[in-house]
């Protein structure tokens, strides 16, 4: 079979090519060998992308190893931790798209006969799987690995922390030096942050999706095994080529249902329903996301990291990772073994020898943390196409809760309310026009999530929006409300002092307002100008899709 690469080499018309190409260094037997592009994403803004550099050189030495000739290139990336809060995290989202084109565009551009992706941090992630699936050469992920966690007095913390410090400290419960203290120590080097928020959501999803090595998701970015693992990631590219096996060979319906088995068992990120549901449009799969219920409802929850619980990725690491926790649901029937995996081997016969080292930080099924999943999607009259929430990192008292509404429009004015106690206990706080169109770009809300927590109210206040929320979110927390209040669902609607009744067990979410009231309020309601009329969120505005399709542009 010819390589895609025999078009920029082969036959007299590619002399030009050629000559470019030995531009490089290149010589005649180099240009044998096959060609793979290595999408590296590093920059110096990223603490989970300081080091790839160091993953890169691993990779390239792995490719020349094994044969093949390694091309690297760069790629955007954004940190969600810096662009929080402001105008930055409009853009993180929507950068996504452009991470899915850039690998599209450099792997036709320069006909590369396969792909090495090296991620590390929330949108970067999915954006780099989306465009490899869209290009389907042979292609594999290998991430940064997730940071150590922080200590304070013999605590362990994380940047999460930090965030939940500013919502106690500005309801004046801890001192800004006691703040300054906590910032100092919650992240103590490179890596995506240490608990399972999205990013290292998404890169343990990469062992599940079939796209990455054993060991992707969960070996510290400190540890040389991540080297070791990112030069074996190179030389596996190369012979993936050799063996023709592409992405979406292992990227199925099949993959997908397994990854949301895993999300659930594991109490991921919320933004892993979104990703997910954008990684199977790349394939032409339909993703209902009633089937994420139906896949915590026979999924019991074995693993509680942080938010939702007190241990961290090095803890899931020790206790066996993510290889671990796929043999315990293999082993109780929860996953569909025949999948396969750029191992070259299927998921049974790839964890055949794994097995769990801590008991509680993978529990057994028969002694699980709860006995269905983490996640849920809510339905109901304010959210017809659904809303999702961590129900893992939801404590007991909330998970069913009814209250009124107190609504805002930007998270700026909530986080001030709640500096001057008007958010009262047993209130549901609404942030809306956060949406794919109206935010635009879905921003996350961890600073309010985190001010509501930090202020002790988690225990008594929930907190709507249709924007979404990061995943070192806990509490209440319910995001993706669809339809968004930018195309007028019933979000837009809600006024202060309106009724919500929340019952995530009942997987409901309802505005109790009569119907003919919410029928008038329609007929007043307008929508709003979109907030950017250039630029590249002026375009996205236009072409992006609802959160319950996965906010994919097209």
């Amino acid at each position: 079979m010819a390589l895609p690469s025999e078009a920029i080499k082969k036959g007299i018309t590619k002399a030009p090519h050629r000559s470019l190409l030995k531009a490089l260094g290149l010589n005649d037997s180099d240009l044998e060998r096959p060609f793979i592009g290595v999408a590296n994403s590093f920059n110096e803004i990223i603490p989970g992308h300081l080091h790839l550099r160091q993953i890169a050189d691993a990779v390239k030495a792995g490719i020349w190893a094994a044969g093949g000739v390694p091309f690297e290139f760069g790629g955007i990336g954004v940190c969600d931790g810096i662009a929080m809060n402001h105008e930055g995290m409009r853009f993180s989202l929507a950068s996504r798209e452009l991470i899915a084109d850039e690998i599209e565009v450099m792997a036709r551009a320069h006909a590369f006969d396969g792909l090495v992706l090296i991620p590390n941090c929330d949108k970067i992630v999915p954006g780099m799987m989306m465009g490899a699936l869209r290009v389907n050469v042979p292609a594999m992920v290998i991430s940064g690995g997730p940071m150590m966690a922080g200590e304070l007095e013999g605590e362990k913390i994380d940047l999460n922390s930090v965030f939940e410090a500013v919502g106690a400290a500005i309801t004046g419960k801890i001192s800004e030096q006691q703040v300054a203290r906590i910032e100092s120590c919650a992240c103590p080097g490179c890596g995506s942050c240490s608990g399972l928020f999205t990013a290292n959501s998404m890169n343990c999803l990469t062992e599940v999706l079939g796209l990455g090595l054993p060991g992707n998701g969960t070996i510290p970015a400190v540890d040389a095994a991540r080297i070791r693992l990112a030069r074996r990631a190179g030389q596996r590219a190369v012979e993936l080529v050799s063996e023709g096996l592409r992405p979406r060979d292992l990227v199925t319906e099949t993959a997908i249902r397994n990854a949301l088995a895993v999300d659930s068992s594991m109490g991921c990120s919320t933004n892993t329903v979104l990703h997910l549901a954008a990684v199977a449009h790349e394939i032409g799969l339909d993703f209902e996301l009633s089937a994420v219920n139906e896949i915590t409802a026979v999924t019991p929850h074995l693993c509680s990291l942080r938010p939702g619980g007190s241990y961290h990725m090095e803890d899931l690491y020790r206790a066996g990772g993510v290889q671990a926790l796929m043999k315990e649901l293999l082993d109780a029937g929860k996953l569909d073994g025949s999948a396969k995996t750029v191992t070259g081997k299927s998921i049974a016969e790839q964890v055949e020898s794994a097995r769990v080292r801590d008991a509680d930080v993978i529990r057994p099924v028969d002694n699980a943390y709860h006995e269905t999943g983490g996640l849920a999607v809510l339905f109901g009259n304010l959210a017809p196409d659904g809303a999702v929430v961590k129900e893992s990192a939801v404590l007991p008292e909330m998970l069913r809760h009814r209250g009124p509404a107190l609504v805002f429009e930007t998270e700026i004015d909530l986080v001030e309310a709640i500096g001057h106690g008007a958010v009262k206990p047993g209130s549901v706080v609404v942030i809306r026009y956060q949406g794919p169109k109206g935010g635009p770009g879905m921003p996350e809300m961890l600073t309010p999530t985190s001010a509501i927590a930090g202020a002790g109210l988690d225990q008594q206040v929930a907190l709507i929006t249709d924007g979404r929320f990061s995943g070192a979110t806990r509490g209440a927390s319910i995001g993706h409300v669809s339809p968004e209040a930018f195309t007028g669902g019933p979000i837009a609607l809600v006024e202060d002092g309106d009724e919500i009744e929340i019952d995530i067990p009942g997987r409901s979410l309802n505005l109790l307002v009569d119907e003919q009231v919410l029928k008038a309020r329609a007929a007043s309601w307008q929508q709003p100008e979109p907030r950017y009329q250039s630029g590249f969120l002026s375009r996205y505005v236009k072409l992006v899709h609802g959160a319950e399709e996965g906010a994919v542009v097209s």
